[in-house]
C-alpha cells in the first residue's frame, strides 16, 4: 500500500484534474468552432437563396441583415452596460471593505476602490457616450 499514500494522492488528483479540465476545454472549442461555422454556412445559404430569388428576395435579404446586426449591436451595448455597472458595483464594495477592515489607515486602503469603480465607469461612459455614435457610422 505504499502507492496510496494521501500526500502522493492528492498530486495524482491534481494531474487528473489538469488532464480532465483541459480535455474538456478542447473539446469545448471544437464543438463551438463547428457550431458557430455551421450556423454562418446555413446563413449565407439562407440569405443566397432569398436573394436569388424573383420579386422582393434581395431587398428582404438586405433588411434581415440589418436587422441581425442591429440585434447583435443592442446584446453588446446591453452586456457592456452591465459589466459596467457591475464593476463599478464591486468598486463601491470593495472601497466600504477597505474603509472599515484597515484600522491603520482606512483613507489610504479604500482608495484601491476606485480602480475597479473607475473602469466601471469608463465602461458606462462609452457606451452612453460613443457607443452610439459608433454604431450609427458603421
Amino acid at each position: 500500500m505504499y502507492m496510496f499514500r494521501p500526500e502522493i494522492m492528492v498530486f495524482v488528483w491534481l494531474i487528473f484534474s489538469a488532464v480532465g479540465l483541459f480535455s474538456f476545454l478542447s473539446v469545448k472549442t471544437y464543438v463551438d468552432g463547428r457550431r458557430k461555422e455551421r450556423e454562418s454556412y446555413y446563413k449565407s445559404e439562407i440569405m443566397r437563396r432569398i436573394a436569388e430569388t424573383q420579386g422582393a428576395g434581395a431587398p428582404a435579404a438586405i433588411e434581415l441583415l440589418r436587422e441581425e446586426e442591429s440585434i447583435q449591436t443592442r446584446k453588446r451595448l446591453e452586456g457592456l452596460k452591465l459589466g459596467g455597472l457591475v464593476t463599478a458595483a464591486v468598486g463601491i464594495g470593495l472601497m466600504i471593505f477597505l474603509f472599515f477592515a484597515d484600522d491603520s489607515h482606512p483613507h489610504v486602503a479604500f482608495l484601491c476602490g476606485l480602480i475597479p469603480l473607475l473602469v466601471g465607469a469608463a465602461l458606462l461612459a462609452y457606451v452612453y457616450t460613443m457607443a452610439g455614435r459608433a454604431t450609427k457610422y458603421a
